[in-house]
């Protein structure tokens, strides 16, 4: 049953990815960060290095992020502020921190 789960739930990460890798060339930092974490997870999963619910926790945090992006840029006509940007930029670092931190830690799939 895990594994099933564990399945479905990397193809719907691996599905994100390629939906991301659809543009090409993201025109923000922001895109940019966001698209090189979602491969760094991705490569997780592939290798083994994370586990299912390692997996599920990183990616509740990146979909808050880009929930935040998402509602910030609709509220200032399609761009952040710089106070945005920087709070973003300090909460894409925080997650970065555990991606690697989870990935290099000692469980395995």
């Amino acid at each position: 049953m895990k594994r099933v789960i564990f399945v479905l739930m990397t193809g719907a990460l691996l599905t994100g990815s390629l939906a991301m890798a659809q543009d090409p060339k993201p025109k923000s930092e922001v895109g940019k960060r966001a698209e090189n974490q979602q491969d760094r997870v991705a490569q997780g999963v592939k290798s083994g290095q994370l586990t299912p619910k390692e997996t599920v926790k990183l990616e509740k945090k990146e979909a808050a992020i880009h929930q935040e992006v998402r509602t910030d840029r609709k509220a200032n006509g399609g761009t952040l502020t710089a106070a945005e940007k920087k709070q973003v930029n300090q909460q894409q670092n925080k997650v970065s921190k555990q991606i690697y931190n989870k990935k290099h830690n000692d469980k395995k799939q």
